[in-house]
């Protein structure tokens, strides 16, 4: 697979308590096709904002903190530029960290679209907890961990990949 070298950004937290367990670095893409109403980061959505940051600066970034527990990919939607998130993905995995991402897509969806797109089969490979599916504003509900509608679904994805079937994260 070709290797990305930059990631078209709308910002980073270096520390995060509320997108994925434990201390996380979090990486919030530019660009979404959804345009969910309501969405809690609605200036992610314009593909042609943001700005291009390299890997090898975020990678520098996210080794400067010894007290992270993974990264969590947000946005946004990572899988718009998933070569770029699968490169740094790669990276990551390699520093002992584990990877969530944040999709509007379901994984039923992604899996569809992994067929044709190498990429996108990569990320979700990578990927440790998978938190899908639109925010849909008539079902949101701020008691909900890392989600912010009923309809969002947070997946153990190595345990999904384990069983062949849909394994829902038990934290």
């Amino acid at each position: 697979m070709k290797k990305a070298d930059s990631i078209r950004l709308a910002g980073i937290v270096r520390e995060s308590i509320v997108d994925g367990p434990g201390i996380r670095f979090t990486v919030f893409c530019q660009g979404c096709p959804h345009a969910c109403e309501g969405c809690h980061n609605p200036e992610t959505h314009d593909f042609a904002g943001g700005n291009d940051i390299s890997i090898e600066r975020l990678l520098e970034e996210i080794d400067k903190d010894k007290l992270l527990a993974g990264v969590t990919f947000s946005g946004g939607e990572p899988f718009c530029q998933a070569e770029a998130f699968a490169c740094l993905g790669r990276e990551v995995k390699e520093r002992g960290l584990n990877i969530t991402v944040f999709s509007g897509y379901t994984l039923e969806e992604l899996q569809d679209m992994a067929v044709q797109r190498a990429d996108v089969r990569e990320l979700l490979e990578l990927t440790d907890i998978l938190i899908d599916g639109p925010f849909i504003n008539e079902l949101r509900d701020l008691t909900l961990q890392f989600r912010g509608s009923s309809n969002q679904r947070v997946i153990d994805m190595n345990e999904t990949r384990k069983t062949g079937e849909l394994a829902i994260w038990k934290g």
